[in-house]
């Protein structure tokens, strides 16, 4: 078994969430093979070096977490989320987890999946896009990942406020995923199935490309009260539900 999740916004502010999730690792993630999280698995993300500030308890737990799965055999991968985009090799290592390019080509012995966070996807929001190009340069990732953590937390912290203050302005079309850059994706992975997250509009679509019928599906973002994960059984992809435990 296979599960695909993304979109958790881990946070100290998500307290329902997070223990939703480290009762999914302790539970359910136990059944499968390999767990894919396509971005935006923490809310925020300064540096791998918050691991070791006293004050971030949450990142400790969830990478300590993560790791105890990994060291039961189920592989985990991460892609970037446009919140974690920095999330690096020093996370990586102590969580026991491997760092997916996005898009990424997964290919299994049945099926072909095409995976991305999807904040690419939305090309009708120009403003965006410049920031994430700007923000996945390494010379800009050098000069912010050079200031003390604390400067790192106050201008993540504004950076997530202009976030939401600029998608109050937008329309729900700029930031959904645009039709055409899917259908380039899609034509570029040769019509393997496209999951991802980011839009918070879980669904399944099918698209048509070069007369090929290809399906997409859009991962569910957790609240306090309910989280999900996609899971692939080597013949279907079908949605599971989480719930906290009474």
């Amino acid at each position: 078994m296979i599960h695909f999740l993304s979109d958790l916004h881990l946070s100290p502010d998500t307290q329902g969430i997070s223990r939703l999730f480290l009762d999914y690792l302790a539970g359910e993630a136990r059944t499968a093979t390999h767990i894919f999280i396509l971005g935006d698995l923490f809310e925020a993300w300064p540096g791998d070096d918050t691991l070791d500030d006293p004050e971030d308890a949450l990142g400790r737990v969830v990478v300590d977490e993560l790791r105890a799965l990994a060291d039961a055999g189920t592989k985990i991968a991460v892609q970037h989320g446009n919140r974690d985009f920095l999330l690096g090799s020093g996370f990586a290592e102590r969580a026991g987890a491997v760092l997916l390019s996005d898009p990424y080509l997964l290919v299994l012995p049945n099926a072909r999946f095409v995976l991305s966070h999807g904040d690419m996807l939305c090309t009708d929001d120009a403003e965006y896009q410049a920031f994430r190009q700007q923000v996945r340069m390494p010379v800009w990732q050098q000069g912010f990942l050079s200031k003390p953590l604390a400067e790192r937390k106050a201008i993540a912290a504004a950076l997530r406020q202009q976030s939401e203050d600029s998608k109050r302005a937008k329309s729900m079309q700029a930031m959904d995923a645009s039709p055409a850059a899917i259908e380039d994706l899609l034509r570029q992975h040769g019509g393997a199935t496209l999951i991802h997250g980011h839009t918070h509009r879980p669904d399944r679509h099918e698209h048509r490309v070069d007369d090929t019928c290809v399906e997409r599906w859009v991962l569910a973002d957790w609240h306090e009260n309910h989280g999900e994960y996609l899971a692939w059984d080597g013949a279907q992809l079908t949605r599971h539900a989480l719930r906290p435990t009474a």
